[in-house]
C-alpha cells in the first residue's frame, strides 16, 4: 500500500493577476495558470490534462515537505486515517491557488493536499472519488473534482487508469504503456503534469465513468499530490448557516421540478449542520 501524507494548507484567497482574471501570482517563483495548456482528454468523465502544471523545483519541494517527517495523525473525510503536515508554506499556497484557479472553486472547498508515494509494485484499485452515504452531507458535501499531480518521472508503469471512460476504446497506445494501462483510458505519470477530472455530473449527480485507480509501478518510483474539492467550503470556520433559506444555483428550480430534491438529497437539500444548495426549490425551508 502506497504511504498517504497529507499536506494541510490554510485556506488562502484566491489571487487575479491585473488584466489576467485566469492567471495567478507568479511572484516568488511560483507559474501562472494558462488556460490554453489545459487540453480536454476525456468528456466521460470530464478529464483535463496539463502538462507543465507545476515546475520541477515546486515539485521537488513538495516531495522535500512530504520527507521532513514531522507528522500527525489525521482523519480525512472518508475515515482514512494518515499522516498530515501543518504548513503556511508559500509554495504549497501559490499550487493551492493555481488549482482554484483552474477548476473555478474556491481553495476553501478543498481538503488537505494528499501526498502519495508508490514504490515498486504498489498499486491503487480502481475506486470512486465520491462520497456515497450520509458523509455525504457532512463537511464539505460531495467530492465534485479531484486535480491529480504528478510530482516524478516513473519509467514504466504507474499510469493513471479510467477502466470505464469511453475514450479508452480510442486511445492508441504502444509498448511503453504497462498493461493495467491496457484497461483504460490511461495517463502516464510526467513530472510537473497534472489532471482535473470530475466525479459529478453538471447536474450534481454522480459520475460513474470517473472510476480511476494507480497502476502497478514496474520501474522506477512514483510520488504525486492529490486534492480533492467539494461542492462547498470544507473550512469548518467558512460554513454556511441553515437560517438562511435560499438557492445558491441559477438551476436548482429546473433540477428539483425533475425530482432532484429526492434523488440527489445530500447536494440539495442538505442537513441543519451542512445546509444543501437548493432548500428554497425543494420546500424544505422552516421560515
Amino acid at each position: 500500500m502506497a504511504r498517504l501524507v497529507l499536506l494541510a494548507v490554510l485556506p488562502l484567497l484566491l489571487l487575479f493577476v491585473a488584466g489576467d482574471p485566469y492567471a495567478t501570482a507568479a511572484a516568488g517563483g511560483g507559474r501562472r495558470f494558462d488556460p490554453s495548456r489545459a487540453v480536454d482528454v476525456s468528456w466521460r468523465p470530464r478529464a483535463f490534462l496539463y502538462e507543465g502544471f507545476l515546475s520541477d523545483a515546486e515539485c521537488d519541494h513538495l516531495i522535500s515537505l512530504a520527507k521532513q517527517g514531522k507528522m500527525e495523525k489525521s482523519t480525512v473525510v472518508d475515515g482514512e486515517s494518515g499522516e498530515s503536515v501543518t504548513s503556511k508554506d508559500e509554495v504549497v499556497a501559490r499550487i493551492e491557488e493555481r488549482i482554484a484557479a483552474w477548476t473555478m472553486l474556491p481553495t476553501e472547498n478543498g481538503e488537505s493536499m494528499q501526498m502519495l508515494r508508490y514504490g515498486q509494485g504498489e498499486k491503487y484499485e480502481p475506486h470512486f472519488d465520491y462520497i456515497r452515504g450520509r458523509q455525504a452531507s457532512a463537511r464539505g458535501g460531495h467530492r465534485v473534482a479531484t486535480v491529480l499531480m504528478y510530482l516524478s518521472n516513473v519509467k514504466m508503469g504507474g499510469e493513471t487508469v479510467f477502466p470505464d471512460a469511453e475514450a479508452r476504446l480510442s486511445q492508441p497506445k504502444d509498448e511503453t504503456w504497462s498493461d493495467c494501462a491496457e484497461q483504460g483510458f490511461a495517463v502516464k505519470p510526467v513530472k510537473g503534469s497534472a489532471v482535473l477530472f470530475f466525479s459529478l455530473h453538471p447536474n450534481a449527480t454522480f459520475d460513474p465513468g470517473s472510476l480511476h485507480g494507480s497502476c502497478p509501478v514496474i520501474q522506477g518510483e512514483k510520488w504525486s499530490a492529490t486534492k480533492w474539492i467539494h461542492v462547498r467550503s470544507y473550512d469548518e470556520n467558512g460554513r454556511r448557516s441553515s437560517d438562511k433559506c435560499e438557492d445558491e444555483h441559477a438551476l436548482c428550480s429546473s433540477w428539483a421540478a425533475a425530482g432532484e430534491c429526492a434523488k440527489n438529497p445530500g447536494y440539495m437539500v442538505g442537513t441543519s449542520d451542512s445546509p444543501g444548495f437548493c432548500r428554497k426549490s425543494c420546500n424544505v425551508c422552516t421560515s
